[in-house]
């Protein structure tokens, strides 16, 4: 039987086991959109704006083990939806995006809503096609799921041109796709496991330092397993959040530029740095002249491309994050020497005292709310088990510190790029995906608004996520800057025609809050939970002048952090 291209399209997603599909319609993608209204297996989900389409198949997909997939047409449907794949290429993740485009003979000739698709995207996906003959669309979006899942995820463009959608052919959905030119590395060397190794069970100051790759590769239990195997203590980066339980004694939180005392100063005098899954970018290494003096790093990645690229180890490991770590088990298990006992006490012994500075406290006797008490209620409230998406910001470090995430794919945030308008439209996939689970938005009075508009998609798809809107009247973490670097001249920084949140969610059919008191904290979330069938947004009126800390300031090393 033959089928129109826009016919072969559905086919496809079903063929891949595709249930959800974001995206906006347009005039190069409409034989597209006639095909999905003729079949139920495959839902829509209609954003109210492409950027929102994107960040709503990260949410989808980084909450599940399943690739995000959206439609948007050509032109500005295509260029509003740049931000969103910039940032899953930023953050690895595993995402199929199709694009309408004009006609193939048009092409070139400056059509309405024409743009240059591919060459647009080339710098911010893991790959792209261009589909010029219907023959190719089946075998083109084979090989698209195939590279967006394999080897280090990331988002890959399908471009289709609106003849393509109109023509006809046979079809056929291949069960298996070889690509000559990519074959991404599975199992770790057996020879450089074995010096990796040794390496970790002659050192005396080590520290096992992780990040998405252990999310994003499905590792949390082979990490948890490894590291409660050497006694070893254990820091995530912020994309890594619940690769290891943060409620475990081992965990020493979050390390980098907002990272705990004890975390950040471990790093800084270990002799002995077990990188997995992660990439050392520059928020967790500050100044990298100053990075790790004291250490040999081993690197455990999927990726030959990010071992050695910021900073140069010592063994590095390509493989599945997953494959290596229970690799790296079974040689521990059966070798006869173990970690120096008398060396891992001491060294624990320092780590509690830096603990002991108890960098993340605040002022609890305030009489103004203080934001790290509304995540700290909110954690306690929803016992750790909710998934949390992010904007960007202050709320965002206040999230990472203050919610201890004892589960992977809980934690939905934007690290890579810093994405604002992220939080909202990417709680929509989580609850998409998770229709029974607590799904906490934590925002602030800036982030929220750039993406404000999903709310009426909230509505339209009856999602009852739980807003946390931390209302400092300020872009925070940029007033937090320009306090410490620019001398208190808070350029642009204030926000300064807020809307009433409480009204406007009232006004878009949603339940509106708005919390002044910190005797009104808890009460407040409680009543949002209860209302499991409806959206509510909660703004919480917070402490303008509160600073995210502990900090390290741009060029110092780990070591030199700002408490207070």
């Amino acid at each position: 039987m033959e089928l129109t291209g826009a016919e072969i399209f559905v086919r496809c997603l079903q063929e891949e086991g595709v249930d959800l599909i974001f995206g906006y319609p347009g005039g190069a993608v409409l034989h597209i959109y006639d095909a999905l209204y003729k079949q139920d297996k495959v839902a829509h989900i209609l954003v109210r704006h492409e950027q929102g389409a994107i960040h709503a198949a990260e949410g989808y997909a980084k909450s599940t083990d399943k690739p995000g997939v959206a439609l948007v047409t050509s032109g500005p449907g295509a260029t509003n939806a740049i931000t969103g794949i910039a940032d899953a290429y930023m953050d690895s993740v595993p995402l199929v995006v199709f694009t309408g485009q004009v006609p193939t003979s048009l092409i070139g000739n400056d059509a309405f809503q024409e743009v240059d698709t591919v060459g647009i995207t080339r710098p911010c996906v893991k790959h792209n096609f261009l589909v010029k003959d219907v023959k190719d669309l089946a075998t083109t979006i084979k090989k698209a799921f195939y590279v967006a899942t394999s080897g280090r995820p990331g988002p890959v463009v399908v471009d289709i041109p609106k003849d393509v959608t109109a023509h006809k052919c046979e079809f056929s959905y291949p069960k298996t796709i070889r690509m000559r030119s990519y074959n991404p590395t599975v199992k770790g060397h057996t020879g450089q496991i074995k010096k990796a190794i040794d390496l970790i069970l002659e050192a005396r100051q080590p520290v096992i330092y992780t990040g998405g790759g252990v999310i994003l590769g499905r590792a949390a239990k082979s990490l948890t397993d490894f590291t409660r195997l050497l006694g070893y203590p254990i820091t995530n980066t912020l994309m890594g959040l619940g690769g290891y339980p943060a409620t475990d004694k081992q965990f020493i939180g979050m390390l980098g530029m907002h990272g705990t005392y004890e975390a950040n100063m471990a790093m800084h005098h270990a002799d002995l740095v077990i990188a997995i899954g992660a990439r050392f970018d520059d928020r967790v290494t500050g100044n990298i002249e100053k990075f790790c003096p004291y250490a040999k790093i081993v690197h455990v990645d999927v990726d030959p491309a990010s071992i050695s690229k910021n900073v140069k180890v010592d063994v590095p490991i390509v493989g599945q994050v997953d494959s290596v770590l229970k690799a790296m088990i079974k040689e521990i298990k059966a070798d006869p020497r173990k970690p120096d006992a008398t060396a891992l006490k001491a060294w624990w012994k320092q780590i509690d005292e830096w603990r002991a500075m108890d960098c993340l406290k605040f002022d609890r006797n305030s009489e103004l709310i203080k934001p790290q008490f509304v995540i700290e209620t909110l954690w306690k409230l929803t016992k750790g088990d909710a998934f949390v998406t992010s904007d960007v910001g202050q709320h965002q470090m206040w999230a990472a510190q203050f919610y201890k995430f004892d589960k992977p794919n809980r934690w939905i945030n934007s690290g890579g790029l810093g994405t604002m308008g992220f939080g909202l439209p990417s709680a929509m996939g989580v609850q998409l995906a998770h229709p029974d689970a607590t799904v906490a938005c934590i925002t602030g009075e800036a982030s929220i608004q750039m993406c404000i508009q999903e709310l009426s998609t909230c509505l339209q798809y009856h999602l009852p996520i739980k807003v946390v809107n931390l209302n400092n009247r300020y872009m925070g973490m940029v007033r937090q800057w320009q306090e410490f670097f620019y001398q208190g001249r808070y350029a642009m920084s204030y926000m300064d025609a807020l809307p009433d949140f409480m009204a406007l969610a009232q006004a878009y059919g949603h339940v509106g809050m708005r919390i002044e008191k910190p005797a009104d904290v808890e009460g407040a979330i409680k009543e949002a939970l209860k209302l499991k069938d409806r959206l509510v947004f909660m703004d919480f009126i917070t402490d303008q002048s509160e600073n995210v800390y502990p900090m390290i300031p741009a060029g110092a090393g780990q070591n030199e952090m700002i408490l207070v």
